[in-house]
């Protein structure tokens, strides 16, 4: 029997659930799987981080206190370096922190031997990665992106000028004004940039995964082990991927609006009789 119709064969092969599935009821409102085990995920991250918090010092510890100390540093220095004025950087860092953090630790905890059909609620399985859910994520990157777009306009000073940093020059020309609008529709499309590659790669995970567990039957660990252990680098690798590009994209607009008020703040500290001289020089010059 080749692969192909053995994969395709009602009664064998691999199961895969993409698709999150009901496991219970609260008030008529139905909570999937993914939801479930991100609720557990988040009650283990406030755990974590309130614990950290108590027992950290400043002489450096080892274990988990210090795997989250060289996180927290890392994406630190990566929220800094990005920002022109380091102050709003730090400002809106434990956003940041968060995000990375929440991400990370859904992907590595879907990897677990329990979560998917490890156990189950009626036809559905008990619990699967929040990350591995299409609603999960979209809603992650919603969030994200009114985050972005609240601060932007917030350090911008307004809406005004916070529109003003998708122009290269003035509006009145065709080509900027098609240039911006070409710019806020890009702008626009972050969110399913965000959700869909954090997403499938979760969800391409699982399935191949999946698929290597059941060639190897009866030594699945040994078939699988090589993939989970890629997932976990691919885990990480995709939430520093979403927190830098959440970071670059608040940035790009801080520092933008930030260029335009130091070209007006320039010009508003030079006297109009001074500007009206040095304007009538260099005509004469010419």
């Amino acid at each position: 029997m080749n692969l192909v119709s053995l994969f395709a064969a009602e009664s064998s092969g691999p199961i895969v659930h993409v698709a999150p599935g009901g496991v219970l009821e609260i008030g008529g409102i139905t909570i999937t799987n993914s939801i479930l085990y991100g609720w557990f995920t988040s009650i283990l991250l406030i755990t974590l981080f309130i614990w950290v918090a108590r027992v950290i010092t400043v002489k450096p510890k080892g274990g988990v206190v210090q795997f989250v100390e060289i996180a927290v540093n890392f994406i630190t220095n990566l929220v800094e370096s990005a920002f022109d004025n380091v102050k709003i950087g730090r400002k809106y860092l434990p956003f940041f922190v968060t995000i990375f953090f929440i991400i990370v630790l859904n992907n590595w905890l879907g990897l677990m031997p329990f979560v998917g059909n490890g156990f189950t609620s009626g036809e559905n399985p008990l619990l699967r990665p929040f990350t591995g859910d299409l609603n999960a994520t979209l809603a992650m990157g919603v969030c994200t992106m009114i985050f972005v777009y609240a601060v932007s306009i917030k350090e911008s000073g307004g809406l005004v000028p916070y529109f003003k940093h998708f122009f290269a020059g003035s509006p009145k020309n065709p080509i900027y004004l098609v240039s911006a609008l070409l710019e806020m529709f890009t702008d626009l499309t972050r969110v399913l940039s965000l959700s869909l590659r954090l997403f499938l790669n979760v969800a391409i995970g699982e399935i191949i995964i999946g698929v290597f567990a059941y060639l190897g039957s009866s030594i699945a660990p040994l078939t699988a082990l090589p993939f989970v252990m890629f997932e976990i680098f691919v885990g990480a690798l995709q939430a520093y991927i979403f927190t830098i590009l959440a970071t670059m994209y608040l940035a790009i607009a801080v520092n933008h609006s930030g260029d335009h008020n130091d070209e007006d703040d320039l010009t508003a500290d030079v006297p109009a009789e001074t500007i009206e001289l040095t304007a009538g020089s260099a005509h004469g010059r010419a």
